[in-house]
């Protein structure tokens, strides 16, 4: 019985072919398979990403894997949290069916070139700052959906680039899989939920509010401000508030990432990055 996997519990696989061996009898009767790739460092964000899924398919596979390829900075990949067993108990308590926590060789068993077409969004916002960031992103998020082959796969809005990209691969090689975009989970205080946020002291973590307050003004007087005005109050809200480095704030097609003159444009988005202390965040609102 394929569905014996939903009643065993958390299953860990290391290996794609384990994976592939334990996945294929559920597709031979057409269950549905929903992924959600992480880099573990595990919040409520992610749980509600694993809730969301569990609506839309009968197995949520999760993947735990720290991607060395995205990052760009060396000093970030080696402090990115790792915290193992509290992961694995917000999995079992979600109900998560199966994690995938392959080593970096099973995933790169030799030096690899890849280099896709992305599109002229890849260069843009967090592709100025962080070069190549969204090639290494796609690279791994390709192998996942290759070992995992899911109808579905669910990705957090605070990384809203990111899942533009994602869609563009998944069009680039033209693969069977739906990419659903899940709201951002935020603090009650509104802060926008991130493995990073554990690095923030008790002074970043009052100070990044700003981030999320300057959003919501953008989005609260979307309707009676010009956008030039917008971006000029948040741009200063952000700019006035101690600890707090700007790398962009701005109102964009929430198709192109450009940015967006027309208010009346049907997609529009306020995303912002900034680094708090010695921690960059990001975040963003959907405007309209």
């Amino acid at each position: 019985m394929p569905l014996e996997i939903l009643k065993a519990g958390l299953k860990v696989i290391n290996t794609i072919a384990a994976l592939k061996s334990l996945l294929e009898p559920i597709k031979l009767v057409q269950q549905k398979i929903a992924l959600v790739p992480t880099m573990g460092a595990l919040h409520k964000g992610h749980v509600s990403l694993i809730k969301i899924a569990q609506q839309h398919a009968d197995v949520v596979v999760c993947s735990i894997f720290v991607n060395p390829t995205q990052f760009t900075d060396p000093k970030d990949l080696e402090k990115y949290p790792r915290p193992l067993e509290h992961d694995m108990k917000m999995l079992q308590e979600a109900g998560c069916n199966v994690v995938f926590m392959p080593s970096v060789t099973e995933m790169y068993p030799e030096p690899e070139e890849w280099h896709i077409d992305l599109g002229p969004a890849e260069f843009l916002l967090e592709g100025e700052f962080r070069k190549g960031h969204y090639q290494g992103v796609t690279q791994i998020v390709k192998k996942l959906f290759d070992a995992v082959s899911p109808d579905v796969a669910f990705f957090g809005q605070k990384d809203f680039q990111q899942v533009l990209m994602i869609k563009n691969m998944v069009a680039c090689f033209n693969m069977p899989i739906q990419i659903v975009s899940c709201p951002i989970i935020r603090e009650d205080d509104g802060l926008a939920m991130s493995s990073r946020n554990i690095h923030l002291s008790v002074a970043d973590r009052e100070n990044a509010l700003i981030l999320s307050r300057a959003l919501a003004y953008v989005k609260d007087n979307f309707a009676n401000q010009t956008i030039p005005m917008l971006l000029e109050a948040a741009k200063k809200l952000i700019n006035e508030t101690p600890g707090v480095e700007l790398d962009y704030f701005t109102i964009a097609n929430g198709e192109t990432l450009l940015p967006e003159e027309d208010k009346d444009h049907h997609d529009i988005v306020a995303l912002v990055a900034a680094k708090v202390g010695e921690t960059r965040l990001i975040d963003n609102m959907i405007l309209n």
